[in-house]
């Protein structure tokens, strides 16, 4: 029994324990925990939860932004006390700070969290402490009280997804839309209840993976002081105030100054203090104590030596994009580009200095979302001339060129790209999406080829079958086009959108064998799953109105 709702009401159920915190610590001896629910299993509840979340619109998905994450999360994974298990790192719109880890290795970072941080340290630091919540079993243990309490909130959860859905009309997306946002406050809140030791112990093993994989580790303390300081500030009115259950992690005091010693306690452990004297003055810093610490692929002792030596190339500490990141981010979530493009003006105003470089491709980026595509190339241009190479300002400045008329340039620019980094996911899509938006047999002809390599490591990636299908559209293979564009609807939580269109695919009378097979055994995969929303009681609108 695997609906996709009824996981996502599941999966936010028992991702925290459903006690409220308390100073008790769980033996480890004769504990369950893992025995439950298998890896695959929790992966395949984490999907599941991915998907939902995708159907009412909380995921902020763009290749740039994965790809930054991504690596940053799996660099602390592979730091990890686990090192073998696997992590899918997510964005959320919503701009409040907070961030949350839940079954099979998914975490999630909202957007305020991003905005909120000053450096990558800051956001690897929350992002090592949901790493640890996973890697201590944290999760799973929840898992465990919710089962022996045979989960009432599941239950509850459920119904009211069952209400909304048979409301119908209009008001049934609305109504399911406020049900699941309930779920993810209701997320939020058991999340709070993790007890105190549980948090001590995410704080403590998280701060260790950030050393291992080479950052701040100050950045902990430091981004704590900084939420704390965001959350005072934002307790005005009862309309202002920072909702309780959104505080997913309390600061106190005691939390900063004892991961402010922690952090001490690493640096006297891996680093010695050195004095230099220069014509300038004295100068004290510290310096590895194990020079070898710190390598590429040799900080983390749990990994087994092929692999590390596997890893030989892998990057440490922070990987100089933040800046880039942070400010695609900012316009990416707002609500409209032309909010972006005020936010920007507001921030040059008070800064008393202008925007910096990252800020004004942030700008121009907001201006090329607004329909204003020349504008913003002449903004990226220059910055493109500073910053060669960058590979954030060229993709927005193929983009721009493409939108405004400069197709053959546009696709220079990518071609160039696509050549020095062949398997770059986000070079790919971003090429794909101006190809496709050029409409023609041509492009769309370029655009699979450019998509093709993508394709073994992509079958879940909604972003790369929307692609996809499109490129397929516009190459005239209406069947391939038809089989990715029912994948595409699958991965943003349609199913029964899936299922219908894949029925309607195979009455075409120009399938060959093979794509007759292919669609015949998606049908098989995705049947049970609608057949069981259906029996709760749960119809996608949208298919209901046709």
């Amino acid at each position: 029994m695997r609906p996709s709702l009824l996981a996502l009401a599941l999966t936010l159920a028992i991702a925290a324990p459903l006690v409220r915190a308390q100073d008790s610590k769980l033996p480890d001896i004769g504990s369950s925990a893992g025995e439950l629910l298998t890896p695959a299993r929790q992966a395949e509840y984490g999907g599941m939860m991915l998907r939902e979340l995708r159907n009412y619109g909380y995921l902020l998905e763009d290749p740039l932004l994965d790809e930054w994450l991504q690596d940053m999360g799996g660099r602390l994974g592979a730091d990890s006390d686990q090192p073998r298990q696997s992590f899918t790192f997510f964005l959320l719109k919503d701009r409040q700070i907070n961030a949350f880890a839940t079954l099979g290795g998914y975490i999630g970072v909202n957007a305020g969290l991003i905005l909120t941080a000053e450096r990558e340290d800051e956001v690897a630091a929350v992002i090592s402490h949901e790493v640890a919540h996973v890697t201590q079993q944290h999760v799973l243990r929840g898992v465990e009280r919710a089962q022996r309490d045979q989960i009432p909130i599941l239950l509850g959860m459920l119904g009211a997804i069952v209400l909304a859905q048979s409301a119908g009309g209009n008001s049934s997306s609305d109504a399911s839309q406020a049900a699941i946002a309930s779920a993810m406050g209701l997320m939020a809140q058991r999340q709070i209840d993790y007890t105190r030791s549980n948090e001590a112990e995410a704080d403590r093993v998280g701060i260790r993976t950030l050393s291992r994989a080479g950052y701040d580790v100050g950045a902990m303390a430091g981004f704590f002081e900084r939420m704390s300081q965001a959350m005072r500030g934002n307790r005005g009115g009862d309309r202002e105030r920072t909702p309780d259950y959104l505080q997913t992690h309390p600061v106190t005091t005691t939390r900063i100054s004892e991961a402010r010693e922690r952090a001490e306690q690493i640096l006297r452990e891996t680093t010695i203090p050195v004095t230099t004297t220069t014509p300038g003055g004295t100068q004290s810093e510290r310096i590895p104590r194990n020079p070898s610490y710190a390598a590429p692929g040799t900080s983390n002792p749990l990994l087994p030596s092929s692999l590390l030596m596997s890893m030989g190339t892998l990057s440490k500490g922070a990987s100089g994009q933040f800046d880039w990141a942070r400010e695609r981010l900012r316009v990416l979530s707002a609500d409209t580009p032309t909010q972006a493009i005020g936010e920007y003006e507001r921030i040059r105003q008070s800064s008393g200095k202008g925007l910096s470089d990252a800020q004004k491709y942030g700008l121009a980026l907001a201006r090329l979302r607004a329909n204003s595509p020349a504008v913003a190339a002449g903004e990226l241009q220059p910055l493109l001339e500073k910053h060669p190479g960058n590979l954030w300002l060229t993709l927005a400045l193929g983009q721009a060129e493409s939108r405004s008329g400069k197709a053959e340039a546009a696709n220079q620019r990518f071609s160039a790209l696509l050549r020095q980094s062949p398997d770059n996911r986000a070079v790919a899509l971003s090429y794909a999406q101006v190809l496709n938006e050029q409409g023609t047999r041509e492009s769309g002809l370029r655009a699979q080829a450019v998509l093709r390599p993508l394709q073994s490591s992509s079958a879940d990636d909604p972003v790369f079958q929307q692609s996809l299908a499109r490129a397929n559209e516009l190459a005239g293979d209406l069947s391939r086009a038809g089989e990715a564009y029912a994948e595409a609807a699958f991965l943003n939580g349609r199913p029964e959108q899936a299922l219908v269109q894949l029925q309607n695919l195979k009455k075409r009378d120009d399938l060959d064998y093979y794509a007759r097979a292919r669609i015949d055994a998606r049908i098989a995969s995705i049947t049970p799953q609608v057949l069981e929303l259906r029996r709760q009681g749960i119809r996608d609108p949208d298919v209901d109105r046709r």
